[in-house]
């Protein structure tokens, strides 16, 4: 059971990173870091779920969760800002407004 948890947990990061590097490539850094990344946290992601739950609590389906949660948490690390438009501040940081 545990193999067919790691394995599926892996497969889960590796699509989930695929998807993000699919939908956000302008916004992540290489695709190579994106994809470790993702199979990565999802593994962390089926280990911390198991621990969470402990000893007589295994379900598969409470693991995949939880490993794709914290595989999205991760791969929203590696995100950087868009390049939108900017409101530049012409004022002070902390300032009022003036009345006139």
């Amino acid at each position: 059971m545990l193999l067919l948890e790691a394995l599926g947990s892996a497969l889960l990061g590796l699509a989930l990173a695929g998807v993000a590097l699919r939908v956000l490539a302008r916004r992540l850094p290489s695709p190579k870091m994106v994809l470790v990344s993702g199979v990565l946290g999802a593994l962390f992601g089926a280990y911390l779920t198991q621990f969470a739950l402990g000893p007589g609590h295994n379900t598969l389906f409470a693991t995949l969760v939880g490993s794709v949660l914290v595989s999205a948490v991760v791969l929203s690390l590696l995100l950087r800002p868009g390049a939108g438009p900017r409101r530049s501040s012409r004022r002070a940081p902390f300032s009022l407004p003036s009345q006139g």
